[in-house]
């Protein structure tokens, strides 16, 4: 197969070679230049021919078309034809494509087995044949395979030779030139290679020092101890930016650039979750609306969030570099404070479970002074309850966020439903609902505070009262809220430590009748009397809460006198049977639900 190189040699040759012709013929460029020759004479022929040819060789620098000429004027050096011509090309010997058909294989055999030399060649219909091989400086540039009718004299032998030696030097010449061509372009192509190599490896350099001057000033701001505000100093600095870190939860830690917001926007918990899922899934900083945000994580657990402002979109690659490498020198400083947090929460709870369960005094008033609480305050006891929110370690963070959120300086800790607060002041009435129903996104929570604690002997039993008033307020008509236990009035006295078989006898002699009543007809007797009297003795509230029709109640509630033999009416029986239903409602209801689990 012939080579693409090969192809585009005599492809070329093809284009563009000008045959002398001998007197009748083009001349070549040389000749043409100077003045019109002289007509030679017959005997003169020859050799002004092959003269002519000769400076026809030398004047084309295509190895194809030089090919092509001594093929076309082999009849100067005698009575020959060129049969076949071959060139040498990435070490294998290609024919040219004016070669005959006929014998063309036969031939083209012949010559390979000749190996670079002289021999004879046999073509059919040709008494003499013989491919004489193209050299210069003992290297084949080709063959040509030349025939003749005759068996050629030494005079032209001479020619034939002369001929051969022509068309070989200017072979050579062709192929020096060419090879100079191609290592002038290959050596312009390595200069090229070498300047983009050169170009990137500046560009690496310059990348490598700017990562490593971004690395030693993070290092420096983390080592600074500065925390957050020395790494956000950094970070504006490097990028122009206002940077800020905000905890996993959306507040604000530090900021360090212009057009910090004041007051600084309250949290919504379910789009900083949101937030949170969208940014974790991608790689890299993700830009959500004006920010450019990545997240600290260390070992995969979120602990806050670098962010850089670009309201004009503004950052690029070496901007997010920056941001990604903050994060990285953030990551070992807020898993720090996360350990610091750790141990201090868990010395507090500790502390906490002990005051509730009672303990030594002087022990207690030591551990308090080592966590940095001060027990000689009077204290109250928080109990706090969420119905959206299992009382584990993330609500206990919440409650402990919010506490201090309000000002309020406590011991926390937790049992299977509810977070325990020991505050060191009397919590506001609303102050820490309102905060947790922002923190949780819901207002469905309920707290019960105790009476003050005058001595850390009183802590237990404040828990319990603690617990009571947010019984009370549990199963009241406002079930969420604040309720403290010093205002329950009544449910003072029906609070922990009172003999609740006392009060099953008061309950069963006031409402026994109704209680069995319900119980082997399915009716709701009892409930109906207890929201009766919650909603003040109104119809149309208590119609509305019983999700019963006005008639339905007025029904019900004469079925009541008459099972029970008490007239609402009566002053005394109106009191007492309400007395009943509190206790059955909260306390015997507690008591039930107790045994139960």
């Amino acid at each position: 197969m012939v080579s693409s190189r090969a192809h585009s040699l005599y492809h070329r040759s093809d284009r563009k070679r000008s045959l002398p012709r001998g007197s009748g013929g083009r001349l070549p460029m040389a000749a043409r230049r100077g003045p019109r020759p002289l007509v030679p004479t017959p005997t003169d022929r020859v050799p002004h021919e092959l003269m002519v040819l000769s400076s026809a060789l030398f004047d084309t620098l295509d190895e194809g078309e030089i090919l092509s000429l001594a093929m076309d004027r082999i009849a100067a050096a005698g009575p020959y034809s060129a049969e076949a011509g071959y060139l040498k090309v990435d070490g294998d010997l290609v024919p040219s494509p004016r070669n005959g058909q006929l014998h063309a294989l036969a031939v083209d055999r012949r010559v390979r087995e000749l190996a670079g030399e002289d021999g004879p060649v046999t073509v059919p219909g040709w008494p003499w044949g013989r491919a004489l091989g193209l050299r210069r400086l003992e290297r084949l540039h080709g063959y040509l395979v030349v025939t003749s009718h005759s068996r050629p004299t030494e005079a032209e032998r001479s020619l034939l030779t002369t001929l051969v030696r022509h068309t070989a030097a200017a072979l050579s010449v062709a192929f020096a030139h060419r090879r100079q061509r191609e290592d002038a372009l290959e050596l312009h192509r390595l200069r090229e290679e070498r300047t983009a190599l050169q170009g990137r490896l500046i560009s690496v350099v310059a990348e490598l020092g700017y990562q490593q001057a971004v690395h030693a000033l993070m290092a420096d701001a983390a080592a600074s101890g500065g925390g957050e505000d020395a790494l956000t100093r950094v970070l504006h600095g490097l990028t122009g930016l206002p940077a800020l870190v905000e905890d996993r939860f959306g507040r604000l830690r530090s900021w360090t650039g212009p057009d910090r917001p004041d007051p600084y926007p309250e949290p919504d918990p379910v789009r900083q979750e949101e937030m949170l899922y969208a940014v974790a899934r991608q790689a890299g900083p993700v830009r959500i609306e004006d920010r450019l945000i990545t997240l600290v994580r260390p070992h995969g657990e979120i602990l806050g969030v670098l962010a850089l402002v670009d309201v004009r979109g503004e950052a690029d690659e070496h901007t997010l570099r920056a941001l990604e490498d903050g994060a990285a020198s953030l990551a070992p400083e807020l898993a720090h404070l996360r350990n610091l947090a750790e141990v201090e929460s868990r010395l507090h709870r500790e502390l906490a479970d002990d005051l509730l369960a009672g303990t030594d005094a002087a022990s207690a008033y030591a551990r308090s002074e080592a966590v940095g609480h001060d027990l000689h305050r009077r204290h109250y006891v928080v109990v706090v309850q969420w119905s959206n929110r299992t009382a584990d370690g993330s609500f206990a963070q919440t409650v402990a966020r919010a506490a201090s959120a309000v000002g309020m300086h406590s011991l926390l800790t937790r049992r299977s439903d509810h977070v325990v607060l020991v505050a060191d002041d009397r919590p506001h009435a609303r102050a820490l609902y309102e905060a947790l129903a922002r923190e949780t996104g819901t207002r469905s929570g309920t707290i019960g505070v105790s009476a003050p604690c005058d001595s850390l002997d009183d802590i237990p039993h404040r828990y319990q009262e603690a617990q009571r008033a947010l019984e009370v307020r549990r199963h009241s008509r406002e079930h969420y809220g604040t309720t403290f236990f010093d205002e329950l009035g009544l449910y003072r006295i029906l609070g922990p430590g009172n003999d609740y078989r006392e009060l099953e006898t008061f309950v069963q002699q006031w409402l026994g009748q109704l209680i069995d009543y319900d119980s082997r007809h399915h009716t709701a007797m009892v409930e109906t009397l207890s929201q009766y009297f919650d909603c003040g003795g109104n119809y149309d509230e208590t119609a509305e809460s019983l999700a019963i029709h006005r008639s339905t109640l007025r029904y019900r509630l004469q079925r009541i006198r008459n099972i029970s033999g008490n007239d609402l009416a009566n002053v005394e029986d109106r009191l007492n049977l309400q007395v009943a239903t509190r206790v059955w409602k909260i306390v015997l209801g507690e008591q039930a639900g107790e045994r139960r689990r």
